[in-house]
């Protein structure tokens, strides 16, 4: 069991059989929800959580969040309540005796009985708490389901998920974006028109990320594969292209309600320009103003 002090999503990349506890700040009450691939599940800060494979596979989450206030900037923070690391064997025997009204030897059994410090085995024959099937409905989305945003561009796959479509998430003010990749295709600039910060974990497959920041500079060019991380600060622009065998991301932006410009594709901001702007900010005659405009809607997303 680990307390949350920052706010994060879990993304289910593989397994059908996750189960999993929360109990919400003031709710008083544990919920307990069923995981499986595709999965969003939001952590709100200070929620207290544990989780459980189920299934007869490996289920495999990733945990994205917005760690700007957290204990150490930059890592997910977790206090664990029982445990080698846990808070109540923190304490002294004394104050755990007054605190829980337990004699020295149940404080003991109470503080050292455990001692895996992360992930326990449980045997076959111990009972673990059922799923309950209206709390899945409304603490979890799944972003293989009919309900989500999609937009398919030249095998491009974008699926965003906000709270207009998924109220729980908005309890971590964070929206999730999943882009899927067919092999060499792109994802073309982008940038927020709010000021919103980007995390974007590579899910699978491998291929190249480029950020461009202040005053036209390139930031990051790199080859990136699945497992690694790429942090996009606020204001800064960033495209996608994917190797041979595709690539798939998911990325958290720190806002409800995220505002995605994008500088190449059929819905370029160059395509709302009038064309005599785009001459003389280009320095170039009509004909090419015109070939340039083509071009762009004929790009991918």
């Amino acid at each position: 069991m680990c307390h949350c002090w920052l706010t994060k999503v879990a993304v289910v990349l593989e397994g059908d059989g996750g189960v999993v506890g929360q109990v919400l700040v003031n709710s008083g009450k544990e919920v307990v929800v069923k995981l499986e691939k595709g999965d969003i599940l939001p952590i709100p800060l200070g929620s207290v959580s544990w989780w459980f494979n189920d299934g007869d596979s490996d289920l495999t989450i990733v945990f994205l969040g917005e760690t700007s206030k957290a204990v150490i900037p930059g890592e997910i923070s977790y206090f664990f309540l029982v445990g080698p690391q846990g808070l109540v064997g923190g304490f002294s025997p004394e104050l755990t005796s007054k605190a829980y009204n337990l004699n020295k030897e149940e404080v003991n059994k109470l503080t050292k009985s455990q001692t895996q410090p992360l992930m326990v085995k449980v045997s076959k024959d111990q009972p673990i708490p059922k799923p309950q099937i209206d709390h899945t409905k409304e603490l979890v989305f799944n972003l293989n389901g009919t309900q989500t945003h999609n937009v398919v561009i030249n095998g491009t796959l974008i699926t965003t998920l906000t709270e207009a479509t998924f109220p729980f998430i908005g309890e971590v003010g964070l929206s999730v974006i999943r882009v899927k990749l067919e092999p060499n295709a792109i994802k073309a600039p982008t940038y927020p028109a709010n000021s919103e910060v980007q995390l974007i974990y590579i899910a699978k497959g491998s291929g190249k990320i480029e950020i461009v920041g202040l005053n036209g500079e390139r930031v990051l060019d790199s080859e990136v594969k699945d497992g690694q991380l790429i942090v996009v600060p606020q204001f800064y622009v960033v495209a996608q292209i994917a190797g041979e065998e595709g690539l798939e991301s998911y990325s958290i932006v720190t806002t409800t309600k995220p505002l995605i410009e994008e500088l190449g594709g059929r819905a370029s901001i160059w395509g709302a320009l009038s064309a005599e702007v785009q001459e003389v900010a280009l320095n170039v005659d009509s004909e090419f103003q015109k070939l340039f405009i083509s071009k762009i809607k004929e790009t991918t997303n």
